[in-house]
């Protein structure tokens, strides 16, 4: 009898063991998209495994929005981070894949244009001048500062920009060239803003753009570039006082989760959309976005509760918009 007990004793843990790793695999929260809004929901999601003790295991990949909507309209995560409201194609998508969801905007952000700290000679852009830069026509013609304004050296220009699946590269595209993902392309494109912000922090002749959180993060090895509004006045630079005020234009921008219908089922994404709602004030400034109202908050839970499907934003995104803009938008939901 004694020699059958370890069998029995290993084949019982053996059991406990196999139903432990199916609860932990259960208890995986997974979340792709913007690595724009990735601040936000990155610190979220440890305040949640830790207020959780790790119980329940959140991942946050950076494969840009566009990716991030291919990944979840495929049903291979729960939630999508958005640095733009989502596309009728990619609406399409999850509608045959029987793929619902709740859109709930979580912050505003200033794209911002950055450029090296030793610059001397550039103090602030028109969307005019950012156009003759970055336009599709400008590709292996338009390689020198003095080719857009005169008054700017005869010296190499370094452009770096979001890659081709991030929303952010949308969003500045249409923007400045007036229409989306229409861009030069012969410049460093990356969906890693970590991998923009190293390389206009090595050349005095570099460019770039980015969420506003990168920049934040990054003040000493980057100035920000203050931009001349479309409808002319003053060069206005990003900071939480322009958005707010609606000035920052046209590079302010509102930025997303989506949260799967399905995963809502489930226990564990409940309770982190909560817990996100609830913290996403506070560690949406902590990152250096612009938090929105409280109320965009609460109606968001109120969206999740009454199983208010769908975008607001028909498929379109949409430049200009303003907080208020959002607030009135998102309350007829």
């Amino acid at each position: 009898m004694s020699k059958k007990t370890p069998l029995v004793s290993m084949l019982a843990l053996a059991g406990v063991a196999v139903f432990a790793s199916q609860a932990a695999h259960a208890q995986v929260i997974k979340i792709d998209g913007s690595s724009t809004v990735y601040p936000i929901t990155e610190a979220v999601a440890e305040e949640f495994q830790k207020a959780k003790k790790n119980a329940i295991k959140v991942t946050v990949g950076i494969s840009g929005t566009g990716g991030g909507f291919k990944k979840f309209c495929r049903d291979e995560t729960d939630l999508s981070n958005a640095s733009r409201p989502i596309t009728k194609k990619e609406m399409e998508d999850c509608k045959a894949a029987g793929v619902e969801y709740v859109e709930m905007p979580v912050a505003f952000d200033a794209l911002t244009v950055v450029i090296n700290p030793k610059n001397t000679f550039l103090k602030e852009a028109t969307v005019a001048e950012l156009k003759t830069m970055w336009e599709p026509a400008a590709q292996g013609k338009v390689t020198k500062w003095n080719q857009i304004n005169p008054a700017w050296p005869d010296q190499p220009i370094k452009l770096f920009g979001a890659g081709a699946d991030s929303g952010t590269f949308e969003y500045f595209t249409e923007a400045i060239v007036g229409k989306a993902k229409s861009s030069r392309g012969d410049y460093t494109a990356s969906e890693d803003d970590n991998v923009l912000v190293q390389g206009v922090s090595r050349d005095v002749n570099a460019i770039g753009y980015f969420g506003y959180a990168y920049y934040a993060e990054n003040t000493g090895k980057l100035k920000a570039l203050p931009i001349v509004p479309p409808k002319g006045g003053a060069a206005v630079g990003p900071s939480e006082d322009a958005v707010i005020k609606g000035t920052y234009q046209p590079l302010s921008r509102p930025i997303f989760v989506y949260v799967k219908a399905k995963s809502l089922q489930k226990p564990e994404v409940q309770e982190f959309i909560e817990f996100y709602m609830k913290n996403a004030s506070k560690l949406t400034k902590e990152v250096k976005y612009v938090p929105l109202p409280a109320a965009a908050y609460t109606g968001n839970l109120e969206h999740v509760k009454k199983k208010k499907y769908g975008t607001v934003f028909g498929g379109q995104n949409e430049v200009g918009i303003t907080i208020e803009d959002l607030m009135k938008r998102e309350a007829k939901m």
